[in-house]
């Protein structure tokens, strides 16, 4: 399996690229949001990728971060949802709108990516709006790594980090507390949910009080 490469890009197409490693050309399929973020050509770069595999094709999807390649492979999950179609909606909407969208139950927005109707995009709400926490997670632990760990730095994929100990932490509450105000929860409604759910789950990781939190903030009636 290929999880990440680094090398010099040398050939920019509509909707991939091409990644000289070493002498030996990638070829990684990109969508329109992380090919507006890459470098020009000749430079360097470094992209997580995941490797999908079939009867008879293999292709590689390059992603800017290890939360972007986890939607990636949460949304390919989705009956109905491809490669193409997965790419489109992280081209659309970016991770972490696509983690608002899911979070909230905000299926229309996912409407927006090319090719996407109604009836799939319910669908993938319903089904990853559970997993939307988790991911969530990932991300606010991410933006809160010091600069000297950037993602291109990062060697370890999601399943592999380390366990955090038992215990619903500052830091945990801390991380909860970004993820929903990058979902537009006002400081002090957040707040007051994250430590409402972390009183209850004395014990929760990050995704729990998140989960527990939204719960909280969901409109009643």
């Amino acid at each position: 399996m290929i999880g990440r490469l680094r090398g010099r890009l040398e050939y920019r197409g509509i909707d991939h690229i091409l990644i000289d490693v070493q002498g030996v050309g990638y070829i990684v399929f990109c969508s329109d949001r992380t090919l507006a973020t890459l470098p020009g050509v000749g430079e360097a770069v470094s992209l997580y990728t995941d490797l999908l595999v079939r009867e008879d094709l293999l292709q590689l999807f390059g992603f800017t971060s290890l939360v972007e390649k986890e939607w990636h492979r949460l949304l390919m999950s989705v009956q109905g949802i491809g490669a193409k179609a997965s790419l489109a909606i992280l081209g659309a909407l970016g991770a972490d709108g696509v983690g608002r969208a899911i979070a909230l139950g905000d299926w229309k927005s996912v409407t927006v990516a090319k090719g996407v109707g109604p009836k799939t995009a319910q669908r993938v709400v319903l089904d990853l709006k559970d997993k939307a926490p988790g991911v969530m997670a990932m991300g606010a632990h991410a933006r809160g790594e010091t600069p000297l760990r950037a993602p291109t730095d990062e060697v370890i994929e999601p399943a592999a980090r380390a366990s955090k100990p038992a215990g619903a932490s500052h830091s945990a509450q801390a991380d909860a507390l970004s993820a929903l105000s990058n979902l537009g929860y006002g400081p002090s409604d957040a707040a007051a949910a994250v430590a409402e759910a972390a009183g209850a789950l004395p014990e929760a990781s990050e995704a729990d009080l998140i989960r527990a939190a939204l719960k909280l903030l969901a409109p009643k009636g």
